[in-house]
C-alpha cells in the first residue's frame, strides 16, 4: 500500500497559502491550446502547451467514449510471480475498465534522477520475462514497461504514469537484494534547486524513453509534523520539518514547467499528478497545499485512516464520519471543531475542493484490509480498542517509539495478515493487511491453496489457520463494511460491492473526477474450479457500473458565474507555525498589487475556502473579515452539505495599494484548508477575477493592459479589443551595476525587484527563490 503512518496527535489545524497581486483589468489573446486548459491549472509563462491533446474545449480530460470519469489503478512492480505467489502482470489488467494506470514505484536515486534500478534480467520494470507471456519485440526493453506499452497499443485511450516514491521509496530506495538505501530521496533532493532540476530533467527523459503519459509524485510526506512517514527516514525528515513543504513546492513547480516545455516540444501534453494525504493531522503540517495549481489532478489517499499504529479500532476508508470515532473523541476533536470529524473520505474531498474543481480530484479506494487482534469493546469490534500487550515491543514509528502516550495497536497477524510487510529483522509486521480476495475466503470460511506461498505454515502454526467465523457487518452512516471474528477478537476493515457502489454513486453525484485504486491486484472473483476466491475484477466492475453514463465531471472551480475579466493579482498565505504548534492557524494573507493601477481604499475582496473547516475564519488586522455565507455548519455526520465558506473583507478607506505594494491580513482559523480561491475583487463598480487563480481564458498569469476602440457602420457596431504591454518606466538592468534590496529594473519586457544585494545576476535566470522577484510585464 502507499503505507502511511499516522502519529496520534489530534488534528488542530492547517491553512492556505495565497498571494494577491493586482493589475489593470484586462483580457488577453489565448495562447495555443489555452481554450482546453483546465480551470486553475498553472501554465508555464511563454510556453504554448498543447492542452487540446488531452483536454476538450471545456477543459475536461478526454478518456474515450466509455468513460466520463477516471478509473485509475495502481499497478505494482513486485507481483511478478518470481517469489511463488500469484503474479499480476499488465496482461492481467482489465484494460477496458481503467482509464489510467500508475506504475508503482520508481524512486529518486543517489544522482537525484528517476530510476527503477539497474538494468538486467531480474529488473521487473525493464528486464524480466515470464514463461508463456509474449512481449513486444519492437521495444528495446522487456519487463512490465514492455507489456504496458504492448497493451497501450490495443487500448490507446488508457494513459500510463510512472509513480515516484511511495512509503518505502520516499526517503530512499530498495536495492536489488531487497535491502533499503536510506539515501534521503525527496527529503534531500528538495533542499537544492540544482538537484530538483536534475530530477525534473530526468523525469522528462524517463517518460519519453518508456512511453509514459506523465509523472505521479507519491511523496510521503512533506509535512512539518514530527514522526510522519517512514521511520527509516526520521534522520532526515524530522531534522528538516521546517523546510520540507517549501522543497515540495519547488519540486512540483519545477516539474510542471519542465513537463510543459517538453509537452510543447513533443506536441502532446504530459500529465503531472500526485497522491495526496486524507488525514487532517498530516495536512495540518502541509500549510495550504499550494501545489494544487501545478497538478492536472490529484489522487486522495482516502484510506489508512485507521490502523494498528495505534489502539483505536476503526474503518480503513470510511466515506463519512459518524460522530463516534474513538481516536477523534480521545483527542477532543469533536468538541473543538463544532462536532466535525476529519478521518473520512468526504472530509478529505472537501478539503481539496476548496482549492480546485471537483473534476481535478479523484478519491482513493482500497482493495485491501487493515485490522487488529485482541479487540475489546465497541460494537462487533467497531470503535473498540486493541493495544499491543507489551508496549515495549511497539514497531518503529508507533506508540512510545515516537514519544506518544497513546498505545500502539495489536495488529492482526498470520492468516489475518496475508499481505504482510517484513521489518528489518525479517519478522512479520502486524497490520491485518490482506487483499480483498483473501478476505472473501476468510468471510466464507474457505481454506485456500495459496497460504504457504505467502509464508504461512497452517500445518504447524495455529495462527496461520482459519478458526472461528468472520461475520460481515456494515455501517450505513459511514458506508463501511468489516469482518468480526468474535472467537479470535479479530477485526478486519474491508471493502466490498456494497461500499464500492456507494462510493461510485458519491463520485458520480458530486461531479468528482473519478476514483483511484490501491491496488488492482487486491480485487477478487470466485474461481469455481478451485472453489475459492482469487484475483479478479469484481470491485472494478462495480466501479465501472456506478460511473457508466455519469454526466461530465465538474470543470469549474468557482460556484455561480465568476467575473470574466482578470486582474493581475496574486494572493499568498505564509507564516505557518510548525507541527503541533500550528494551532490555531494564524498565517498572513498577503495581498500584492503588481499592476500599474492603484487599488483604492474601500476595495472589496472576496474568496472561498473549503467546508473542511468551520465557517469561523476571522482576521486580526482590522479589515473586518467575515464569513458571509456558510456551505456547512455543525457536525459532518453523514457528510458535509456544501463546498465553500465564503469570505469578504474590505480595504480600509485609508489603505490603498499602489503598484508594487502589498498588505498583510492576519488570518485565524482552526481545521486545515487548502488554498483559498475563487477570489473576486470589486472597485469602481466592477468585479474581477485574479490571475493567481489561473482562470480559463486568460492566456496565463500575467494579463496585459487593454485599449478599446469602437467603429460603427450603418448596419453593425463592432468593438475591437487589442492588447499591448506598456513600456518600462524603470531603468534597464546593467550587469556591472550593484543593486540593493528593493531596487527595481526592467529586463526583457518585465519589471524586476531585487530581494537583496546583487551584482551580475541576470533577472529571469535566478529562479523563483533567487535574488530577483518578477513583477510582471512592464
Amino acid at each position: 500500500m502507499h503505507r502511511k503512518l499516522l502519529p496520534l496527535t489530534a488534528l488542530l489545524a492547517t491553512a492556505a497559502g495565497l498571494v494577491i497581486a493586482v493589475a489593470s483589468p484586462s483580457t488577453s489573446s489565448a495562447a495555443a491550446g489555452e481554450e482546453c486548459r483546465p480551470d486553475g491549472l498553472y501554465q508555464t509563462p511563454g510556453v504554448a502547451v498543447p492542452y487540446c491533446s488531452v483536454y476538450d474545449a471545456d477543459g475536461r480530460e478526454t478518456m474515450g467514449p466509455d468513460h466520463s470519469r477516471r478509473v485509475i489503478g495502481y499497478f505494482t512492480s513486485w507481483r511478478t510471480g518470481k517469489n511463488g505467489a500469484p503474479s499480476y502482470l499488465a496482461s492481467d489488467i482489465p484494460w477496458q475498465k481503467v482509464t489510467h494506470l500508475n506504475y508503482a514505484f520508481a524512486h529518486v536515486n543517489t544522482a537525484n534522477k528517476v530510476s527503477v534500478g539497474p538494468d538486467g534480467p531480474d529488473n521487473a520494470a525493464t528486464g524480466m520475462t515470464w514463461p508463456g507471456v509474449e512481449l513486444d519485440p519492437s521495444l528495446p526493453y522487456k519487463g512490465h514497461f514492455n507489456l504496458l506499452n504492448k497493451y497501450k497499443k490495443q487500448y490507446p485511450n488508457v494513459k500510463t504514469l510512472v509513480s515516484v516514491g511511495g512509503w518505502a521509496e520516499t526517503g530512499g530506495f530498495l536495492n536489488p537484494d531487497g535491502t533499503r538505501n536510506a539515501s534521503g530521496g525527496f527529503y534531500k533532493m528538495g533542499q537544492s534547486q540544482a538537484s530538483i532540476d536534475t530530477f525534473a530533467d530526468s523525469a522528462v527523459e524517463f517518460i519519453r524513453t518508456y512511453g509514459f503519459n506523465g509523472v505521479d509524485i507519491d511523496y510521503e510526506y512533506a509535512t512539518s509534523n514530527k514522526y510522519a512517514g517512514n521511520p527509516d527516514d526520521y534522520w532526515i525528515s524530522d531534522a528538516n520539518r521546517g523546510t520540507l513543504w517549501a522543497g515540495y513546492e519547488k519540486i512540483m513547480k519545477t516539474l510542471r514547467e519542465k513537463l510543459d516545455r517538453a509537452s510543447a516540444a513533443d506536441g502532446k501534453h504530459y500529465l503531472l499528478t500526485a497522491a495526496v494525504p486524507a488525514s487532517g493531522w498530516l495536512l495540518r503540517g502541509q500549510e495550504a497545499y499550494q501545489v494544487t495549481r501545478y497538478l492536472d489532478y490529484l489522487n486522495i489517499m482516502s484510506y489508512d485512516l485507521h490502523g494498528a499504529w495505534n489502539h483505536f479500532v476503526g474503518p480503513n476508508a470510511a466515506l463519512y464520519d459518524d460522530g463516534k470515532d474513538g481516536e477523534l473523541q480521545a483527542g477532543g476533536v469533536y468538541g473543538a471543531y463544532d462536532g466535525m470529524g476529519y478521518l473520512n473520505t468526504d472530509w478529505a474531498y472537501h478539503y481539496y475542493r476548496g482549492a480546485m474543481q471537483a473534476g481535478r480530484i479523484n478519491v482513493g479506494v482500497p482493495f485491501y484490509t487493515r485490522g487488529w487482534q485482541g479487540v475489546t469493546g465497541g460494537t462487533n469490534g467497531q470503535w473498540g480498542k486493541a493495544a499491543l500487550p507489551d508496549q515495549k515491543k511497539c514497531p518503529p514509528g508507533t506508540g512510545g517509539t515516537v514519544g506518544s502516550t497513546t498505545p500502539c495497536g495489536n495488529g492482526a497477524i498470520g492468516i489475518d495478515n496475508l499481505w504482510h510487510d517484513l521489518d528489518k529483522t525479517g519478522a512479520e509486521s502486524p497490520a491485518g493487511a490482506n487483499p480483498m480476495w483473501h478476505a472473501k475466503n476468510l468471510e466464507n470460511e474457505i481454506t485456500p491453496d495459496y497460504l504457504e506461498k505467502y509464508g504461512l505454515d497452517p500445518k504447524n502454526d495455529p495462527t496461520d489457520r482459519i478458526s472461528g467465523s468472520y461475520t460481515r457487518h456494515y455501517d450505513n452512516t459511514m458506508a463501511t463494511p468489516w469482518l468480526w471474528n468474535a472467537d479470535k477478537k479479530v477485526y478486519l476493515s474491508t471493502e466490498d460491492e456494497q461500499s464500492i457502489a456507494t462510493k461510485a454513486k458519491y463520485v458520480a453525484d458530486k461531479g468528482i473526477g473519478g476514483v483511484m485504486i490501491w491496488e488492482l491486484a487486491g480485487d477478487y472473483r470466485f474461481d469455481t474450479a478451485k472453489n475459492q476466491y482469487t484475483i479478479g475484477d469484481t470491485l472494478l466492475t462495480k466501479l465501472n457500473d456506478g460511473l457508466r453514463g455519469a454526466a461530465p465531471y465538474g470543470n469549474r472551480k468557482a460556484p455561480g458565474t465568476p467575473p470574466t475579466e482578470v486582474l493581475n493579482v496574486s494572493a499568498t498565505v505564509s507564516g505557518f507555525a510548525l507541527g503541533d504548534n500550528n494551532y490555531p492557524i494564524n498565517p498572513k494573507l498577503r495581498i500584492t498589487n503588481s499592476s500599474t493601477a492603484t487599488l483604492p481604499g474601500g476595495t472589496k475582496i472576496e474568496f472561498d475556502y473549503g467546508t473542511s473547516a468551520p465557517g469561523t475564519m476571522s482576521d486580526q488586522s482590522g479589515f473586518g473579515l467575515r464569513v458571509t455565507a456558510k456551505g456547512h455548519s455543525g457536525s459532518n455526520v453523514g457528510g458535509l452539505k456544501g463546498d465553500f465558506q465564503h469570505v469578504e473583507l474590505t480595504l480600509p478607506s485609508w489603505q490603498s495599494l499602489a503598484p508594487g505594494a502589498s498588505v498583510d491580513v492576519a488570518l485565524s482559523y482552526q481545521l486545515p484548508i487548502a488554498s483559498p480561491s475563487n477570489f473576486k475583487i470589486t472597485f469602481g463598480g466592477k468585479s474581477y477575477a485574479i490571475a493567481s487563480d489561473h482562470p480559463r481564458g486568460t492566456g496565463g498569469p500575467n494579463p496585459t493592459t487593454t485599449s478599446t476602440s469602437t467603429s460603427t457602420s450603418t448596419s453593425t457596431s463592432t468593438t475591437t479589443t487589442t492588447t499591448s504591454a506598456p513600456s518600462c518606466s524603470v531603468a534597464a538592468w546593467e550587469a556591472a551595476k550593484v543593486y540593493n534590496g528593493g531596487n527595481q529594473v526592467s529586463h526583457k519586457g518585465n519589471k524586476w525587484q531585487a530581494k537583496w544585494w546583487t551584482q551580475g545576476d541576470e533577472p529571469g535566470t535566478t529562479g523563483e527563490w533567487g535574488v530577483w522577484k518578477d513583477l510582471g510585464p512592464c
